[in-house]
């Protein structure tokens, strides 16, 4: 089971942790993936680090503001999100798959969570 957390109002300029967490096996071997859903929008890929290199992968509207990183001793994946703006308004949902790649379809994960909305107001 994934678990993400962190998600929260904040005004355009602020930043954001979210927290992927993961209950009943160990990260350490999955590639985490970030993507995000706003209303009447398609999910779209954010962001993913694989397992084994630690290579990391932005989607286009977030590089240069959000980093992924992983923590294998707390199991623990986050995604620090700086400067956000009103369009990165979504839910957030971390999924895991086994093995190196980073696939753009959520579909092609393994596990995934229930999500945590980011809202960017003024």
């Amino acid at each position: 089971q994934l678990v993400e957390s962190g998600g929260g109002l904040v005004q355009p300029g602020s930043s954001l942790r979210l927290s992927c967490g993961a209950s009943g096996f160990t990260l350490d071997y999955y590639s985490i993936g970030w993507f995000r859903q706003a209303p009447g929008k398609e999910r779209e890929g954010v962001s993913c680090i694989a397992n084994s290199d630690g290579k990391t992968y932005y989607g286009d509207s977030v590089k240069g503001r959000f980093t992924i990183s992983r923590d294998n001793a707390k199991n623990t994946v986050y995604l620090q999100m700086n400067n956000l703006k009103f369009e990165d308004t979504a839910i957030y949902y971390c999924a895991a798959r086994a093995g190196p790649a980073c696939p753009h379809h959520i579909d092609e994960y393994d596990y995934f969570g229930q999500g945590t909305q980011v809202t960017v107001s003024s």
